[in-house]
């Protein structure tokens, strides 16, 4: 850039043009790093749901795992219980040999249906805290998955408005530039 000055007054314009070139370059290198740790924010962001939701899902799936293993094996110990209490009363009403009674026959089917129940009752008894563990411990990590997102979500907002605010300093340093240069001529 020329300048029509004299030269006491030609080394101050060129010392100001050269201020205002060295503000320039700060202002874009600051505008160019917001801009990357904007991009490397929102990425680490995306990275951390995404471990999140598949720790949260994989979590599910073990407590579920966990649950059907634990009524199943409750519904095999019911099984178990309700034969041998019927093997007891067969093996209670077959000594007898002799015609069975009616009175006798509908006892031995009461009693069995009775010994059933309550093996299931029990065996449902044990299967309700193991539900609500899984329950409880779904909900736990659907909680746990919202909060991280959110904290990442704030995380890249402030991220942009910061490189926002940088990017708007840029343009103030340029439009002084430009009024100092007006004022020149």
């Amino acid at each position: 850039m020329q300048n029509e000055h004299t030269p006491m007054g030609e080394g101050a314009a060129n010392a100001v043009d050269a201020v205002v070139e060295k503000a320039q370059e700060i202002g874009s290198a600051v505008a160019e790093k917001a801009t990357q740790v904007g991009q490397a924010a929102a990425e680490k962001a995306a990275s951390v749901a995404t471990n999140v939701k598949d720790a949260a899902v994989q979590r599910a799936v073990q407590v579920k795992d966990a649950v059907v293993k634990q009524a199943a094996a409750a519904g095999q110990a019911v099984a178990k219980k309700a034969a041998a209490v019927k093997t007891a009363v067969t093996q209670a009403v077959a000594p007898k040999k002799a015609a069975p009674k009616p009175a006798a026959k509908k006892a031995a089917k009461k009693a069995v249906k009775k010994a059933v129940k309550k093996a299931a009752k029990k065996a449902a008894k044990k299967a309700k805290p193991a539900k609500k563990a899984a329950k409880k411990a779904v909900k736990k990590a659907a909680k746990k998955v919202a909060r991280k997102a959110k904290s990442a979500k704030k995380a890249v907002k402030k991220a942009v408005k910061k490189a926002a605010k940088k990017k708007t300093a840029k343009k103030a340093a340029r439009k002084q530039v430009r009024r100092t240069k007006a004022k020149k001529k």
